[in-house]
């Protein structure tokens, strides 16, 4: 697919999944592709990830589960993406209704957004119940001020790894790199975890996540960044100064990037010490600000967070209008 192509294709989906997101109807009739990967991932993990096996033999073992899991993702694809493309605007089409599924921009706003109206509504408990459904920590353990952080925190680490990464690998590699991209990050969810079962077999998951994650953390946090210089209230030198500061101390190299933009912006501080089920987790404080959150620095989160939406479509339409001049 010529670069020209593949980037109409992401400026098309980008728009239209803002617009309409994923429909709940249809998820109920046919699932999701997720949730098509995440049953293959599955079957790999029950067929190749023995206990029996030593470490090394689990972590080869985990190499070839992600390596079939990106040809049978990559093929599937591909074989589709070139059967559609030769059909001129009605493949094209197809193929954009297609990608909106690997894209998350309406759902992720809705998540959060449902957290800042549970505690408005619903006091901390209201609170609790919705972050619960979008973070993995126990929120038991979690004030107002734990409940709105971990809001904006999953809206930032999302927007890089749910949104800007399978825009950037869309608008790369069209359909199939998209499909590709979701299948790793798929995989380091449901198997890159340092357990004991994963900790050999999801070893090369969770290291190729991390890779093909990094150049869309880093966009993710310029992107939170412009968004900043167009908000009222929000500040860009914070932001910058907090990334450049903060997000190389997370313990992922990928997660401080937006973290510490978002918090920059907002004058907050997020991450830190955290809960995850009964184990504390002792995480570096990215930003300065307060840690005290509440619904209002939620909805101040959602409001930069649209901004950096508009701010990407920008981009890629701006992309995709100089390839075609380039090309033609």
């Amino acid at each position: 697919m010529a670069l020209s192509d593949s980037l109409l294709i992401l400026s098309l989906v980008l728009a239209a999944e803002a617009a309409f997101g994923y429909p709940h109807r249809l998820y109920t009739w046919i699932g999701h592709p997720v949730t098509w990967i995440g049953r293959l991932i599955k079957g790999l993990d029950q067929s190749l990830n023995r206990e029996n096996w030593s470490f090394g033999r689990r972590r080869a073992a985990g190499v070839l589960a992600l390596l079939l899991l990106l040809a049978i993702t990559g093929a599937a694809t591909w074989a589709l993406q070139t059967a559609l493309l030769p059909l001129g605007p009605v493949g094209f089409a197809i193929l954009a209704l297609l990608s909106t599924t690997l894209i998350a921009q309406r759902s992720l706003h809705e998540h959060v957004a449902a957290v800042s109206k549970g505690l408005r509504v619903g006091g901390i408990e209201g609170g609790r119940s919705a972050v619960s459904m979008i973070v993995g920590r126990n929120p038991l353990s979690l004030d107002e001020a734990g409940v709105s952080r971990a809001a904006i925190e999953s809206l930032s680490e999302n927007f890089s790894d749910g949104i800007v990464a399978p825009a950037f690998w869309l608008g790369l590699g069209g359909l199939t790199g998209a499909a590709l991209y979701k299948a790793t990050n798929t995989a380091d969810s449901m198997i890159g975890h340092r357990t004991p079962r994963h900790e050999a077999f999801g070893w090369a998951a969770a290291r190729f996540d991390d890779l093909v994650n990094l150049p869309a953390s880093r966009l993710t946090a310029l992107l939170i960044i412009s968004a900043a210089a167009l908000n009222r209230g929000a500040s860009p030198r914070g932001a910058w100064r907090a990334v450049w500061r903060d997000a190389s101390h997370h313990r992922s190299p990928n997660a401080g990037w937006p973290e510490a933009a978002m918090a920059g912006a907002l004058g907050l501080r997020l991450a830190g010490p955290r809960v995850y089920g009964d184990v504390r987790v002792e995480d570096r404080w990215m930003g300065d600000g307060r840690a005290e959150a509440n619904a209002d620095d939620i909805d101040r989160a959602l409001a930069l967070y649209r901004t950096a939406c508009g701010l990407l479509f920008a981009l890629a339409a701006g992309l995709t209008t100089l390839a075609w001049i380039i090309g033609h």
